[in-house]
């Protein structure tokens, strides 16, 4: 599947989750999908436990998040001493 394709799984409503972006037809936002994989949830895991979820949702989630992060500056928190 392209990458179009899959990003048009993901979608921003105002009145759905507080306008966060969200797989389409639920109220899983991107954020807390991410959420489950940063903390060791697998995909198989999610497909399981979120009935009608299908591999695809979770790639155009990864997706979104790469490129919602394409055109972002990050400033360091910190300076790094070597």
């Amino acid at each position: 599947m392209k990458e179009k394709q899959l990003l048009e799984r993901i979608t921003l409503n105002p009145k759905v989750m507080v306008g966060k972006p969200v797989i389409k037809g639920t109220r899983l936002t991107v954020e807390y999908i991410l959420g489950l994989l940063a903390h060791g949830a697998t995909t198989a895991e999610i497909l399981q436990e979120y009935e009608g979820l299908v591999e695809e949702d979770i790639q155009a989630c990864l997706i979104f998040a790469a490129k919602s992060l394409e055109s972002t500056v990050f400033m360091p928190l910190a300076v790094e001493m070597a």
